[in-house]
């Protein structure tokens, strides 16, 4: 089942067209690679779908991005939108505070102030997030002392905080040490059982290690989209083979 659906969907930066009628359907519970060389559209087209664009002035959007069937870009509230679809950056920006303090933000926003509810919500979410064990004897310190892996596992804990949907990965391992990347990548593997996973990611043997779907994008283009195992030892497109083997990009 579809969680996301995209119909004719155009972006514009002022006069530069940077997505061309993206047509993608992300199912519930999978996670899905966004592939392709640097500027073809992967991150932009990633920030579409919970209207992080909007922040940027000279952004024109046309088309539709669905999620659950109601258009976003209609009278859609975006706070709530944000809160069903969270993003994890590229690099680890967690808040300057304390790292309990950090996974509490979310739900103290969306006004959950009891003591006893936000301690439940902020183990659960560092569990979930692998990073429990880590941290439990240090909650009150400030969590720009952890590692740049822990800062990650922190700043997906605090998506995880305020119960989305859908997690919106921007190359979440690319700043990453190998063993931090790889707790990373076994988490998303946990995830989707309860969340639907997006991730951007340059690494290909990533790609092929942790997503159910890939799309493969090409100057603003979707060139190739299907099950990751099609797509990498299958491709119906020229040009998707020579990216993944390695020919460009």
């Amino acid at each position: 089942m579809s969680i996301i659906q995209t119909k004719d969907l155009d972006l514009y930066y002022g006069n530069s067209q940077a997505l061309k009628k993206i047509n993608l359907n992300i199912d519930k519970n999978t996670v899905t690679a966004l592939i392709g060389p640097s500027g073809c559209g992967k991150s932009t087209f990633l920030r579409t779908i919970n209207r992080m664009n909007d922040l940027i002035a000279s952004v024109k959007i046309k088309g539709q991005v669905l999620f659950e069937g109601e258009n976003i870009y209609d009278d859609y509230d975006v706070i709530e939108l944000r809160k069903r679809i969270g993003i994890v950056f590229q690099k680890p920006n967690p808040f300057v505070m304390s790292v309990y303090d950090n996974v509490a933000y979310g739900p103290r926003i969306h006004g959950i102030k009891n003591k006893a509810k936000l301690d439940e919500i902020v183990e659960n979410s560092l569990k979930e997030s692998v990073l429990w064990e880590e941290v439990k004897d240090r909650l009150k310190r400030n969590a720009m002392g952890l590692s740049g892996g822990q800062q990650q596992r922190l700043c997906i804990a605090r998506t995880l905080a305020v119960e989305p949907e859908i997690i919106l990965m921007d190359e979440p391992t690319s700043a990453l040490d190998p063993i931090s990347t790889l707790k990373i990548e076994e988490l998303m593997d946990t995830l989707k059982k309860e969340y639907t996973v997006i991730i951007v990611t340059h690494n290909m043997q990533q790609a092929g290690r942790i997503s159910d779907n890939t799309a493969f994008f090409l100057t603003g283009e979707v060139i190739e989209y299907g099950k990751t195992e099609e797509i990498f030892h299958r491709p119906l497109d020229k040009r998707t083979e020579d990216y993944i083997t390695g020919r460009f990009g």
